[in-house]
């Protein structure tokens, strides 16, 4: 089984660490506004507190991503380049009509 990638549960974890406070104070009936402000704080500070583990580690895989020796090459990728070397080197129809 397929383990979910760490971008995945570090973007749910921060909505979860927005949306409860957020629902707890609108069902306090506080103002709307006042509301969203308090539980965005709330989230960030709570997400630079407890998810230290998730952010480095999604930062070291961007890093790796970005700083990779030697690209990634997918199947499809060389598909595509051998189908404009084909087309490069057919002659076109201009040529053709010479």
């Amino acid at each position: 089984m397929k383990s979910v990638p760490t971008w995945i549960w570090f973007t749910a974890l921060r909505v979860l660490l927005f949306a409860v406070p957020l629902a707890v104070l609108l069902i306090a009936g506080v103002n709307p506004w006042v509301s969203a402000a308090v539980a965005a704080l709330f989230g960030l500070s709570a997400s630079l507190l407890f998810l230290r583990r998730q952010r480095e580690e999604i930062a070291g895989d961007l890093y790796a991503a970005r700083h990779r020796e030697k690209p990634a090459v997918r199947v499809d990728d060389e598909e595509e380049d051998a189908a404009v070397d084909a087309a490069e080197s057919t002659p076109s129809d201009e040529e053709r009509h010479r």
